[in-house]
């Protein structure tokens, strides 16, 4: 276990290397649930001794199993991560083609760059299509995140170099909709979303009627 880092303006750094050296051999020795108890205990005596302890409702980003317990993760890393930098580069030549007369339509291109390993992840090894063993993911993707979604199906050999020119020019089905739309786009897409504030609470309710369904 590595020595504890001490900030540069302690008073006393000392007594804080034995605090922290404390807590650390309590880690080794009785685990993490009992360190966590202790410091609990520390912080609730703060509080009833008038210790100014604002509260803040925000935590570190820190994985709850730790990395030595974390599974390997399956499939190919390098031919995945090979497929998503196609993807992204796709995304982002698809908005550029459907832009270049200066027309202004946009596309989000950020997005799913952003997301791509989110989504990457539930396609190769989450998500299932319908078929004889099992009835189908319902997916509610992001809308502005369509992009991804096209580039990908593009390199799966499920859309046109045609459509892929006509981003955001539906007109007659031969270009994509700008997001999710299945009155559009019936054979492709399954839900309409676009806001992240109404497609993650279109889910939800999608969710909790399927139990609905389930149960009865």
């Amino acid at each position: 276990m590595s020595a504890p880092q001490l900030a540069s303006s302690d008073a006393d750094p000392q007594e804080t290397r034995e605090w922290l050296e404390a807590l650390q051999a309590v880690i080794a020795q009785e685990g993490p649930g009992r360190a966590h108890f202790l410091l609990e205990q520390l912080i609730a005596l703060g509080h009833q001794t008038g210790i100014n302890m604002p509260y803040s409702a925000n935590t570190e980003y820190t994985n709850t199993i730790p990395a030595d317990q974390q599974p390997a993760t399956p499939g190919d890393y390098e031919l995945e991560q090979t497929i998503r930098n196609y993807a992204r580069w796709n995304a982002l030549a698809m908005v550029l083609r459907a832009n270049k007369d200066d027309s202004g339509l946009g596309g989000h291109i950020a997005s799913y760059a952003s997301a791509a390993t989110l989504y990457d992840i539930g396609y190769n090894h989450f998500w299932h299509a319908p078929s004889e063993n099992h009835g189908g993911d319902l997916v509610l993707s992001q809308g502005h995140s369509a992009p991804g979604t096209y580039a990908r199906a593009f390199m799966l050999g499920r859309l046109p170099a045609e459509q892929m020119d006509n981003f955001r020019r539906e007109v007659d089905g031969k270009g994509l909709s700008s997001y999710p739309h299945p009155w559009l786009m019936p054979d492709f897409w399954q839900f309409p979303t676009v806001s992240m504030g109404l497609g993650p609470l279109q889910a939800i309710y999608q969710a909790r009627f399927m139990k609905y369904l389930q149960h009865r």
